[in-house]
């Protein structure tokens, strides 16, 4: 994990989910690594979704995705950090064209620096990751 990352959660913890920056418009992902199989923490921008919450794997426009989506491609099971709790979740990736668009829409509304994180990604689509509240 990155010293920029570690500041983050460290923030996010001591300060019951809320981040300089962020205001409480983040999560930590807790996920396995794709290839390791070790444990991974993220923060990521997140926005509920109904019961629950979108995440989208733009590593700020790159022309890659960020190592933690293939860590939830390999590991769908995981649990996230709220300002509000932990979570069990399953993550499920956005892939009709016509959800997807409607979801980055409202993404993009929350966050509007994704639009130009994804004119920087073309030709690659940022993946929409939604994290379904386990029972």
């Amino acid at each position: 994990m990155s010293g920029y990352n570690d500041r983050v959660i460290d923030e996010f913890r001591a300060n019951g989910g809320r981040v300089q920056g962020f205001g409480t418009g983040l999560v930590l992902v807790h996920s396995t690594g794709a290839r390791s199989g070790e444990p991974r923490i993220n923060p990521v921008a997140a926005m509920r979704d109904g019961d629950g919450w979108l995440i989208c794997a733009s590593l700020a426009g790159a022309p890659i995705n960020p190592a933690w989506y293939f860590n939830l491609v390999a590991h769908p099971e995981a649990s996230i950090e709220t300002p509000d709790g932990a979570v069990d979740v399953t993550a499920v990736e956005l892939t009709d064209d016509g959800e997807y668009d409607a979801a980055f829409g409202r993404f993009v509304a929350r966050y509007p620096a994704f639009a130009d994180y994804a004119t920087k990604a073309a030709p690659r689509r940022m993946p929409l990751i939604r994290l379904v509240r386990r029972a």
